[in-house]
């Protein structure tokens, strides 16, 4: 592998963006998308960018699992687990899971007592991402395409006794 290429695989970690990596790695910009994409292509290339990937997953613990359950925690979340409806207080007894669905907390004392704000993060957005790990969601690609239709009808024969 070229000294070129292993910077693109290190470009490529950054943001897995293949026309940005073979920029930054300095390949021509007019080309890089045509470039990054054969990049990927390449066997050494695509092995030293999954090996790399590997040993940072191994490194920091991150992994598909790990963020899958970490997406359930914030899909499958009620707020009635994480808040007392009654006084708006973080509940004594919710669990590490409830509480990591709390995005923000705001306590600002009033005139009328204290103004409190529980804020959790976006439910559905995490089912979406859940819903497409598990290719429950298909993506839908448009073509816009200019097409010739020819209609020919045919009334039998022509013989109409």
């Amino acid at each position: 592998m070229t000294e070129k290429q292993k910077r693109f695989v290190e470009e490529y970690l950054i943001d897995l963006n293949a026309t940005q990596a073979a920029i930054r790695a300095g390949y021509s910009s007019k080309n890089a998308d045509k470039i990054g994409h054969e990049l990927l292509g390449k066997t050494r290339v695509s092995e030293a960018i999954s090996k790399a990937m590997a040993e940072r997953s191994r490194r920091t613990g991150i992994n598909q699992d790990r963020v899958l359950q970490e997406l359930a925690r914030i899909g499958f979340a009620k707020i009635t687990d994480v808040v007392d409806p009654d006084t708006a207080k973080i509940k004594v007894d919710a669990s590490e899971d409830d509480l990591a669905c709390i995005q923000s907390l705001k306590i600002k004392p009033n005139e009328f007592g204290t103004e409190r704000e529980v804020k959790l993060y976006d439910k559905k957005s995490a089912l979406v991402d859940i819903g497409k790990h598990l290719g429950m969601f298909k993506e839908r690609v448009e073509l816009d395409a200019d097409m010739e239709l020819n209609i020919t009808i045919d009334y039998g024969d022509g013989d109409s006794s």
